[in-house]
Parts: structure tokens; C-alpha cells; sequence
């Protein structure tokens, strides 16, 4: 029998419990037509997540985008079934169809979810952990988001006040990533947080016993996160009335995220299957998914079995959304009207848009002066960040190193900091040592929208960060990696710190821009275009020099990825075709600028080509492309300190390259330059030997 909610009461009836059902019905029919998934999770969470979607989460299955929507995470993606099962029964567009053609070529139901593929995905998830991060950096930038627009609203009163939940498996709490993002978020006092642990105890090889033997609550309590533990029913089955009055006990904890735990049984009630390795990662097999019906009172003979009366009452969310998201804009209506230069912020931000005149703050360097990039990028950012206020971001505790210090007076830390720069809606973050957690987060923030984020940490370092900057790719996310220190030429460090092949492995996720600049003013330009195409979404990596590099004169083409930094000259100094072009990147252009100057002394008309960004010049048409490489210029030389595969379908057979093929070392900076063969002398030579071959 129903009863009237209360704030603490659930109304659960029976048809409530039959679209639960219906949900483990459906993944296990799902999974079994197409003879691989991941069912039992989905039947076990069924719960957890009708809950979310039906009583407690503010959402609109009408409108997806509505920004002051709740946010949804399924870390857990390997039980994309549990999220997917909910979008059909509250109505964000799919149907039964797309139940059934899960996992199958173009299907809206892929294995994992895929963020932009399926209405109601809020981020791509699969490799775990890596949704617990992304929620943390949802959770910042919700709370980032408030500081721009609405700051002086009392707390539960702003129409960008709302939740963020995840359900993480215990694979995701075991992934390193988590803990970081973890350990980050309770620092943070992130109160908008709720973070729902599905505590089966079962991962591939069984029993997590054979791996982890930890109290997790416990860790979670020294993170200084809010925790609770929610205990089964008598069955066995998550208790919805004990994990309803727990997250609401979670939402009503503003100072610090929360953690619930809920141990469940994996492929509950499967006869046969529950408790077991392969209800993880298998199909249940015909009869069990036959004798599960049979206990959860369905007809065994039939598959994608909804009743009329479950999909009219789950559907009811759609009713619900647009009550909800009417009310709330109702009090954006008051917020725009009380906050108009805020309001017109907040349209131009949404829109994509930068503010008038922006580009006027963007510095100029000095020809001929000898400027780090990394340098020079600390100057843009700092001049930036004076007339783009939704511009934030730090650095993975190297900002000193990094030059990713926005504002020195205004720290991203929570009330209560010790810490005089400390501010709740501060611009510049503190990672931490913690690369990994920064780039999953940073791709949260860039989901959550309404923001523009970087962060930085040493080139070498972006080996910790590849997971997230991979997912950044392949979602299409405009964040910002300054990646500094990008060279032998950050000097004593050693080996260990110097980057010798992450420029090329990076160069190799599609969907990721490389820009490594070769001075101060090419580096203006390259956050000028990077800032431009925000709405392109593809991210960008910022490979920086510590040590100072010559200053030339700037040139607009730099944003087409390349383009002719000095021309080939003739005996009366007028520009002619060249016999022989050099191709370089950041810091090793000044070296081809010094060789031309030799090869022109010898007779050999010279081009110099800076090519900073690969990706970019690859946008190019064939004709732009065909002026600054012409094709009929058989000599080339590329140079570049690391690894030379980027290099060699641009200098072709006659090319040569001049690149670092080994580990470096520890020593001054300019001596490593000269014992590895960094020299214009070595540029000439193989410019030399290019002209040699192409002369065959």
C-alpha cells in the first residue's frame, strides 16, 4: 500500500518493486541475446539506481542539458546496463529496441558508455576509476560555477546548487586513480558529492579477498569524507528504504562529500548465478536466466517482458522533469533579474563565447629576447585571466615550475583552509601530486560545462596522466594540458625527468593537438587558437621549454600548425625557391635558423619551416600545406629532441631527421645539447646529406 513521502519516507509500492524487477529482467535479456556483457552488476544495482532516477535525482529526461540538472556517474562502467535500463524506463529516448541490440554495431547501447552517443551519458567510463575522478572534477566545477555566477546565495538557494552521485564497483576503489581523486575531494570539502560503493565482492578472478584486504570505509573516513554503511534486506537484495534515508543523509552533509557503502550480492536473486565470478562478465545461460524470471514472478518464455503499468509509472519522470526543471527556472528567472551583468556572463560563457576585446590582453614579446615558453605561457595566462573569469586551473604542485599560477591571491580551496589565498571559488587549483586525478578531473570539469580548465605537471609526467588524456580525445573535451620541462633541456634532472618519447606517443592518440611552440610569441598565438577552438572540443597538450629560447617575430600563420618562419634567399637576398628545408619545434627552431644561416653562407638557398602543431598543419588544405612543404624540395631536414617518428612523412626518403633515439642524462643543459648532437652543426650536416640524396 502506498503511502505519502515525507522528507524521510519512501513510497515504494509494488509497482515500484516490479520496475526494479523488470530492470534485472531486462539485463539479463539483454546480455544473453547478444552473448556477452556484464549482467550480474546490473541486476544487483537495479535498486540503487531506480531510486536515483525515479525519487531522489533532479533531472529532466526531456532535456538532458538542462544546467541545473543533477549529474549521474556510472564509474562502473562494465554495467552500462544499469544506466542504460534506467534512461528507457524515465524516458530520455531509448526503447526496448535498443535494449536488444545492446553491444552490436551502431547500436545507442555500446558496451561502455560513451559520452555525446547516447542521450543521458554524462561521461564515458569503462576504465575504472576513472568516474569517480570525473565526478570529483563535476562536483569543482559545480561548486566554481556557483562562485562565477551566484557567490552571495545562501546555501541550498541558488539555482546552481545541485548533486553530483556516482556508483563506483570495488574495481574502481581499487584503481589508484580513485584514491587520488578521492583523497582530493575530501581536502576539498566537496558537500555536492555522493558516492554509492557497490560492495559485491566479486571482480574477474573472483572473490576480492584474493586482492584486498583493507577497510575501505575506513579509508574513506580518513579522507575526511562523510560515510555511511547501508546493510541488505533479510534476502539478501539492496534495502531501498536503507539507501534512500542514506542519501538523503548524504545530501544533507554540505561540508564534506559522501561516501555509502552497500553490500550487495552480484546477479542477485539468480538461483545458481548469484555470488559468482561469472555472473561478473558472462551471460547467465538460458536456463538461469529462465529460473531467475521464474523467482522474480516473470513468464520465463518471454524476453524485453515490460508491462504496460511499469513503463506508464516509470515515465512519470518525464512529468516530474518538467515540474522540476519549471521551478527551477522560475528562480533563474529571479537570479538573471537580481544578477544581470552576471546573466549576460553566464549567456556569453554558454555560448562559447569569449568576451569583447579579449585578444588585446594577449602579450607581445620582444624580438631577439632569449624567453621560456612555459615563461611566456605563465605571462598569458596571468594577462588572460584579467578579462576571462571562467578561465581556471594549476597544476599537479609544480605551478612554480609550470607557470600555471592564474592568481596568486586566490586559491581553489574550501572555507576553513588555513591558507590566507584560500577561497572557495578561488582560480587557481592545487592538484597535489596527483597527475592522474588531475586529468580525470579536469575531464569532469569539462563535462560539467559552463567553465574553461587546464593543468599542468612536466612533460615526462604526462605518462601518469594518459588514461584521462586518452578519454579526453576520444570524448572530445576542450582541456588544456601545460606540459612543461618538454626536453633533455630541462638539464641535471636526468633521465627520469627527460622527455624523449612522449611527444611522438602523444602525437599518436588521434583527436589530441600537440603544440609545442618555439618561442615566446609562437606560445601566445598557440593559447590564442587553442582558446578559439574550445568548441571544436578536441583537447590540447602545451609542450613548454624550461630554458630560454630566441624571441622572432610573431606570425599568424603559427596557428595554421605550420608555416615559413624564415624564407630562402638568393646571392641578392630575394626570396627564391629552396634547395633544402628545415623543419623544427620548439626549442631546437633556433637551431635551424642557425644552420640556414650557414647553408645560405655556402650558397644553398635555405627555408626554415616552424612547425609547432602537427595536428593543426594536418587541418590545412593540400595547397597551404603544398607552399610551406613544397612537394618538388626533396631535401629536408627535420630536428627535434626526442624520439624522431613524428617526423619521417615529412621529410620522406631523401629527408633526414636529426631526433634523440636514446635516454638522456644528468647534466648542464647546454652540454647535453652538444654531446647529443643538438647543434646547428649537426643540422647542417644532414641538410648536406638530404641534398646528397635527393640529388640521386
Amino acid at each position: 500500500m502506498s503511502t505519502k513521502p515525507t522528507t524521510t519516507d519512501l513510497e515504494w509500492t509494488e509497482t515500484d518493486r516490479r520496475a526494479v524487477d523488470t530492470a534485472r529482467v531486462l539485463a539479463m535479456d539483454s546480455v544473453q541475446k547478444v552473448g556477452n556483457g556484464h549482467p550480474g552488476t546490473a541486476m544487483s544495482l537495479a535498486p540503487a539506481a531506480y531510486l536515483l532516477f525515479q525519487k531522489l535525482m533532479r533531472h529532466d529526461p526531456a532535456d538532458a542539458q538542462w544546467t541545473g540538472r543533477d549529474r549521474f556517474i556510472l564509474s562502473a562502467g562494465h554495467s552500462s546496463l544499469t544506466l542504460y535500463i534506467q534512461l528507457y524506463l524515465a524516458g530520455y529516448g531509448l526503447e526496448l529496441a535498443d535494449l536488444e541490440s545492446f553491444r552490436t554495431w551502431g547500436s545507442k547501447t555500446p558496451g561502455h558508455p560513451e559520452h555525446g552517443h547516447t542521450v543521458g551519458v554524462e561521461t564515458t567510463t569503462g576504465p575504472l576509476g576513472q568516474g569517480v575522478a570525473n565526478a570529483v572534477g563535476m562536483a569543482m566545477a559545480a561548486r566554481y560555477e556557483r562562485g562565477l555566477y551566484d557567490p552571495d546565495a545562501a546555501p541550498g538557494t541558488s539555482p546552481f546548487d545541485h548533486t553530483i552521485y556516482a556508483i563506483a564497483g570495488d574495481g574502481c576503489l581499487q584503481e589508484g586513480v580513485s584514491a587520488e581523486a578521492s583523497s582530493l575531494a575530501g581536502h576539498q570539502k566537496l558537500g555536492n558529492l555522493v558516492l554509492l560503493w557497490d560492495d559485491n565482492h566479486i571482480s574477474i578472478e573472483g572473490d576480492t579477498e584474493t586482492a584486498v584486504s583493507e577497510d575501505t570505509i575506513k579509508r574513506y573516513e580518513a579522507y575526511g569524507w562523510h560515510v555511511q554503511r547501508v546493510a541488505q534486506s533479510p534476502d539478501g537484495d539492496l534495502d531501498p528504504r536503507a539507501l534512500h534515508a542514506a542519501i538523503l543523509a548524504a545530501k544533507a552533509e554540505t561540508e564534506r562529500p559522501s561516501f555509502i557503502a552497500a553490500r550487495s550480492i552480484i546477479a542477485w536473486p539468480a538461483p545458481h548465478a548469484q555470488n559468482t565470478e561469472a555472473a561478473h562478465g558472462s551471460a547467465l545461460g538460458a536456463d538461469e536466466v529462465a529460473a531467475t524470471k521464474k523467482v522474480l514472478g516473470f513468464d520465463p518464455e518471454k524476453s524485453f517482458a515490460v508491462s504496460d503499468e511499469v513503463i506508464t509509472h516509470t515515465r512519470e519522470a518525464l512529468d516530474r522533469g518538467r515540474e522540476a526543471r519549471g521551478e527551477w527556472e522560475k528562480a533563474f528567472a529571479a537570479w538573471r533579474t537580481a544578477n544581470p551583468e552576471r546573466a549576460a556572463t553566464f549567456d556569453r560563457v554558454r555560448a562559447g563565447e569569449l568576451p569583447a576585446g579579449w585578444e588585446d590582453k594577449l602579450p607581445a614579446f620582444e624580438t631577439g629576447k632569449a624567453v621560456a615558453t612555459r615563461a611566456a605561457s605563465g605571462k598569458v595566462l596571468q594577462a588572460l585571466g584579467e578579462v576571462i573569469p571562467e578561465l581556471w586551473g594549476g597544476s599537479a604542485d609544480l605551478a612554480g615550475s609550470n607557470n600555471t599560477t592564474i592568481d596568486k591571491t586566490s586559491s581553489f580551496l574550501p572555507a576553513g583552509n588555513p591558507l590566507p589565498e584560500a577561497d572557495p571559488y578561488g582560480r587557481t587549483v592545487h592538484y597535489g601530486i596527483r597527475e592522474h586525478a588531475m586529468g580525470s578531473t579536469m575531464n569532469g570539469i569539462s563535462l560539467h560545462g559552463n567553465t574553461r580548465i587546464y593543468g599542468g605537471t612536466f612533460l615526462v609526467f604526462s605518462d601518469y596522466m594518459r588514461p584521462p588524456v586518452r578519454l579526453a580525445a576520444l570524448m572530445k573535451l576542450p582541456v588544456t594540458y601545460v606540459w612543461t620541462h618538454d626536453s633533455i633541456g630541462l638539464g641535471e634532472d636526468g633521465p627520469t625527468h627527460q622527455p624523449v618519447e612522449q611527444l611522438a606517443a602523444l602525437r599518436a592518440i588521434p583527436g589530441l593537438n600537440i603544440v609545442r611552440p618555439a618561442d615566446a610569441n609562437e606560445t601566445a598565438i598557440a593559447w590564442r587558437e587553442i582558446l578559439k577552438r574550445h568548441d571544436k572540443g578536441n583537447p590540447h597538450g602545451l609542450a613548454l621549454t624550461r630554458q630560454g629560447v630566441p624571441t622572432y617575430d610573431a606570425d599568424d600563420d603559427a596557428a595554421k600548425g605550420g608555416y615559413v618562419l624564415f624564407e630562402a634567399e638568393g646571392p641578392e637576398g630575394q626570396d627564391t625557391t629552396p634547395r633544402v628545408v628545415l623543419i623544427g619545434t620548439g626549442s631546437e627552431v633556433q637551431l635551424a635558423v642557425e644552420a640556414r644561416e650557414r647553408l645560405q653562407a655556402e650558397g644553398v638557398p635555405t627555408r626554415v619551416v616552424s612547425m609547432p602543431s602537427v595536428e593543426w598543419f594536418d587541418e590545412q588544405d593540400q595547397a597551404y600545406k603544398d607552399s610551406v612543404l613544397p612537394p618538388s624540395v626533396k631535401a629536408r631536414v627535420a630536428v627535434e629532441a626526442g624520439i624522431g617518428l613524428t617526423w619521417h612523412r615529412f621529410v620522406g626518403d631523401a629527408g633526414r631527421i636529426v631526433s634523440l633515439e636514446h635516454f638522456g642524462a644528468s647534466a648542464d643543459a647546454k652540454v647535453l645539447f652538444r654531446e647529443f648532437g643538438f647543434t646547428a652543426d649537426a643540422v647542417t650536416a644532414a641538410a648536406r646529406e638530404s641534398l646528397e640524396a635527393a640529388a640521386r
